[in-house]
């Protein structure tokens, strides 16, 4: 039953309950019609303390389908924190007036935070380099959808997989399922973090390497997931200048690629990513936009008790 939950971290829903919320979506995509009237009454706050394009108009899209309304911000500057009000009080607040809350913070843990004071459902949207659970569950209704299995899948992670909080997210969901391979391309500074390979890979002994050439391993794949080397986590912009190119997908790349790897992308691209890729049938990502869509429809349905 997931009506009343909080979504903190991936970790939060078992295999079980991600299985239901991806069948959900399945169904929404398939008759959208029968679901349009299911959130009617009922409200979502969209609170965004960090900027947000994609992720915060795909939950404002997701209940307006759902026939639910909106309210919330976008900018930490218009919301009563910039006046000294704690993240607790405003949870307190805006609990009281919604039926179900998606938030984004730029400071880790903000989320779970959130839910300890909240009296309606939170979802983290993003809780800086820890948690983006509802890009998880994205990017696994896209590799359902695409690749017709969660396993025995050979995944490739590549780019910036020390700050990369959709990484560490999608790695986490994909070793609880049977039999997946990870490959990390990155350079030396932005490589994996060690516990997610000592905390998590390790113990459940999951078999990964690590590559600095995307060109060395991309015919080994059935999925590639590419990253943006995010500027907002660096301290130092000359560290950002020198590594945000370092691993650009371009034609040439994909000759090496398998007939049937996808390529995703959380979103949004800078040049990691050449357009013309865009019209490879293998490159996923904007399908994965949609597919982002119905999941947070089918999570909100689920969460606020509405199915």
């Amino acid at each position: 039953m997931l009506k009343g939950r909080h979504l903190i971290e991936p970790e939060n829903l078992t295999i079980q309950e991600i299985d239901e919320i991806c069948s959900l979506a399945e169904q929404i995509i398939v008759d959208p019609v029968s679901f349009q009237d299911v959130c009617r009454g009922k409200i979502l706050a969209a609170l965004f303390f960090e900027p947000s394009t994609r992720t915060r108009l795909s939950f404002e899209a997701a209940m307006l389908r759902l026939g639910g309304t909106v309210e919330g911000f976008a900018d930490a500057s218009s919301s009563s924190t910039s006046k000294g009000e704690s993240l607790a009080d405003t949870i307190r607040v805006v609990s009281s007036y919604a039926d179900i809350i998606a938030m984004r913070n730029p400071k880790e843990g903000a989320a779970l935070l959130a839910s300890k004071y909240s009296n309606c459902p939170i979802i983290n949207a993003g809780d800086g380099g820890h948690f983006h659970p509802t890009q998880t569950l994205t990017d696994l209704l896209t590799i359902r959808a695409l690749r017709g299995t969660f396993e025995n899948q050979t995944i490739g992670f590549c780019g910036d997989l020390k700050f990369g909080r959709t990484v560490h997210s999608l790695t986490q969901a994909m070793c609880r399922y049977p039999k997946n391979k990870f490959v990390f391309i990155s350079p030396k500074e932005l490589k994996i973090p060690e516990y997610m390979i000592e905390n998590i890979l390790k113990p459940n002994k999951i078999e990964y390497t690590e590559a600095e050439r995307l060109e060395d391993v991309i015919g080994d794949l059935d999925i590639l997931y590419m990253t943006r080397v995010q500027k907002e986590r660096f301290f130092n912009e000359q560290d950002y200048i020198r590594l945000k190119d370092s691993y650009i997908l371009d034609a040439e790349k994909m000759k090496l690629a398998k007939k049937d790897m996808i390529v995703l992308h959380p979103l949004p691209r800078v040049n990691e990513i050449q357009p013309e890729v865009d019209d490879d049938p293998r490159a996923a990502y904007f399908k994965q936009v949609k597919y982002g869509m119905y999941v947070r429809m089918a999570l909100i349905a689920k969460l606020t008790g509405a199915l």
